[in-house]
């Protein structure tokens, strides 16, 4: 590959120097960053500027976003300061690949012409199609948003990189609606995060417990489990198991905020965490009866394969893109079938429970993903597209 690579990283620095927890967006750009950012460069945009750093700068700030240290926000800020000051690195880069993972700034109109003007060879990240095949469960507007940025891939992408199969067969089916050609693309599935090895032995709760894990947002279906929950609490009393729900609250979620705050019968059984280190979700995750996973529409459902590579069972939305990446190994429900999670979190509740087990061993067939056959993945079609330009 033509080196150096250009990594945007102007997402992660935002979402850092704000305080919030890495989603699953910004692991997969730290995993990149852990890969390949000793021999990068970092472009930096902020609405209509855009700015690709020098080696130094570049690195400072890499080491930044992987330590996240104390005063984040102010030692960004000062390499940033320092970087922004004369003379500036040349900011024409022909053939050089350069990793928009992050989605940043692909919907404003400069973005493709100053792309043009640089030479970069864009590759972008497609994460999913939800703002367009679900905007029911996003913000208002962003479906006119991913439509922008779906068309700046297509109009200058060098290639692309899916998390899916399905997430590449929507984009190409996106396209064809268009009537725009598809670039090279390669569907790399991602690897969890290694947290296998931080779970405490003892577990976080003495009660038997379930985890859902995610960002509190309409289509994760936050709702149902809570109503679930209300039931059992109802049918089990001092019984009842509880629920951990692992995540930050995010948008246009009132009606699980308000079960959350108000709902008095619940209020014994479920617990918010909000903020969770890895060592922390990973000792969750070890001891749950399992993981819970009941939304609309995915693009890869990061959580579900972290349970797994810990041989904690799930229970999961029955979604195309979920049965693509664990196969047969959790058990599948639809996401409006309040019956059927009910039922099943029963029969996963006593200590020997038969349908538990029966996952349990479906699992010595599940593969776990990794970073390294992910990068075979993408190296290869970098490669294989430098060799046709030469």
């Amino acid at each position: 590959m033509v080196e150096p690579l250009l990594i945007d990283i102007s997402r992660l620095l935002d979402r850092a120097a704000k305080g919030r927890l890495p989603t699953g967006v910004d692991r997969v750009m730290l995993a990149y960053l852990e890969r390949w950012g000793d021999r990068s460069l970092a472009i930096l945009q902020k609405g209509s500027w855009r700015r690709v750093l020098g080696p130094v700068h570049s690195q400072q700030l890499f080491a930044l976003l992987r330590q996240r240290p104390e005063r984040f926000a102010q030692r960004m800020n000062r390499v940033v300061a320092k970087a922004c000051l004369p003379p500036w690195p040349r900011q024409q880069w022909p053939g050089a690949w350069a990793l928009h993972l992050g989605q940043t700034g692909l919907e404003n109109p400069g973005f493709v012409p100053w792309v043009r003007r640089s030479g970069q060879k864009p590759v972008f990240f497609v994460h999913d199609l939800i703002p367009l095949t679900h905007p029911e469960y996003c913000r208002v507007g962003e479906g006119v948003h991913h439509q922008q940025r779906l068309k700046t891939m297509l109009h200058c992408a060098a290639a692309v990189v899916a998390n899916s199969a399905q997430t590449l067969a929507d984009f190409e089916r996106h396209a064809a609606g268009l009537g725009l050609p598809v670039p090279p693309g390669v569907v790399a599935p991602l690897a969890p995060a290694d947290l296998g090895q931080g779970a405490l032995q003892e577990p976080p709760l003495q009660d038997p417990y379930f985890v859902v894990l995610g960002t509190i947002e309409p289509r994760k279906n936050h709702l149902l489990l809570l109503n679930v929950w209300r039931e059992l609490a109802q049918q089990l009393g001092p019984h009842c198991p509880k629920l951990v729900v692992v995540g930050q609250r995010g948008w246009e979620c009132e009606q699980v905020v308000d079960m959350l705050e108000r709902c008095h019968a619940i209020h014994p059984h479920v617990l918010e965490v909000p903020r969770c280190t890895d060592q922390e979700l990973a000792t969750w995750l070890r001891h749950a009866r399992a993981l819970l996973f009941p939304s609309f529409a995915e693009g890869f459902g990061m959580p579900l394969v972290e349970a797994l590579a810990m041989g904690t069972p799930v229970i999961a939305s029955r979604l195309p893109v979920f049965q693509e990446v664990a196969g047969d190994t959790p058990d599948y429900l639809s996401p409006i079938d309040g019956a059927g999670w009910m039922q099943a979190v029963h029969d996963y509740l006593p200590v020997g429970s038969v349908r538990r087990l029966a996952q349990c061993q479906r699992m010595s067939n599940f593969a776990v993903p990794t970073w390294e056959a992910h990068f075979k993945k993408v190296e290869s079609l970098l490669e294989r597209l430098s060799w046709r330009r030469n």
